[in-house]
């Protein structure tokens, strides 16, 4: 999906620093406040949290629209699902 076509993000979650499990933990608790159909874009650290937060996103029924290499940091864009 190219940069062009996603909208601005309904809220930020920045996570940096917040280590794995739990900035999965919170990324799904965030979501799951959120209306369906929203973006939420969450600043993940490289290593572990950029490598198993969008796969379990995925896995979990979140529709993982971006990631965008940061310098030291990456953004994620995650959709709620229209129906749950």
């Amino acid at each position: 999906m190219s940069v062009s076509s996603l909208s601005s993000p309904d809220a930020q979650l920045d996570l940096r620093g917040t280590p794995c499990p739990m900035n999965f933990v919170r990324t799904k608790l965030r979501l799951q406040q959120m209306q369906p159909g929203s973006l939420l874009e969450v600043w993940l650290d490289p290593g572990e949290p950029i490598e198993q937060v969008p796969d379990s996103l995925t896995m979990a029924g979140y529709l993982v629209e971006q990631i965008k290499d940061c310098v030291g940091y990456f953004s994620l864009f995650v959709r709620c699902p229209v129906t749950k």
